[in-house]
């Protein structure tokens, strides 16, 4: 259960992230109102899931899910320029985290 709300967390990692950028310095409501609240159960979940695991591999899996679909997000919506090597080292990223789920 705890892997689950910490895959749950991380992807809400990049809702926060996403919407802190459209807020832009919380200057507009709607993506304020989403950051504060993703934000906030993103970090719950973090610490519930941390009550299992141990905190290194919860962070860092957190920070990666979050990370690579910010970014993805990001290109796929334009706001970012998309490469192969951007790609690829997302798909590092993501592989990295699968591996540590292994090792657990």
């Amino acid at each position: 259960m705890s892997w689950l709300i910490l895959v749950l967390s991380g992807v809400l990692e990049a809702v926060w992230a996403t919407a802190l950028g459209r807020s832009e310095g919380f200057s507009k409501p709607t993506p304020t109102i989403i950051f504060f609240l993703a934000l906030v159960v993103s970090m719950a979940g973090l610490a519930y899931a941390m009550r299992d695991l141990p905190t290194g591999t919860a962070y860092a899996v957190w920070v990666g899910i979050g990370a690579s679909l910010t970014v993805v997000i990001a290109m796929v919506t334009g706001a970012e320029a998309a490469s192969w090597l951007k790609v690829g080292l997302i798909l590092t990223i993501v592989a990295s985290v699968v591996g540590l789920k292994l090792a657990h």
